[in-house]
């Protein structure tokens, strides 16, 4: 009797152990999931620039017939992407540099990016990124959301 008992009490120890390990894996995809959903489906293409490794910085073009955006979204095609910096401009003449580090694989995006204030309209997006030897020209696309 006491072995059963035993084992019952193992095998309660066990799952609460495992379902406190699932958590701790998936319990912050569901915050994730729940970020992409209050953007989801309003994302608008404002422009591209394509990466040939001979200059570490672009510009992005957009302009007031795209309308006031609240946040931005970088994609990547063709070839993995270390950006350093990015400067918005926006279309009253200020800017806003944005504090992004990071390396983009090609095929992902970045998590939206908040911009401060209130919705504005945007001018333009620079962007610096390491100088690497691609052998193909990676593209950057710009969305943003209203």
């Amino acid at each position: 009797m006491t072995n059963r008992k035993n084992l019952w009490v193992l095998g309660v120890v066990m799952s609460l152990a495992l379902g406190g390990s699932l958590f701790a894996q998936y319990g912050d995809r569901d915050r994730d999931r729940d970020d992409r959903r209050e953007y989801r489906g309003r994302w608008v293409y404002l422009g591209s620039a394509r990466v040939d490794g001979a200059r570490d910085h672009d510009e992005i073009r957009v302009g007031r017939q795209d309308g006031q955006f609240r946040a931005i979204q970088l994609q990547v095609n063709g070839g993995a992407i270390e950006f350093q910096r990015m400067v918005v401009h926006f279309g009253n003449g200020s800017q806003e540099e944005l504090n992004f580090r990071e390396r983009i694989p090609s095929g992902s995006r970045t998590r939206p990016i908040d911009l401060p204030g209130d919705r504005r309209f945007i001018r333009s997006v620079e962007l610096w990124y390491g100088k690497e030897n691609w052998h193909r020209r990676p593209k950057v696309s710009l969305y943003g959301i209203r």
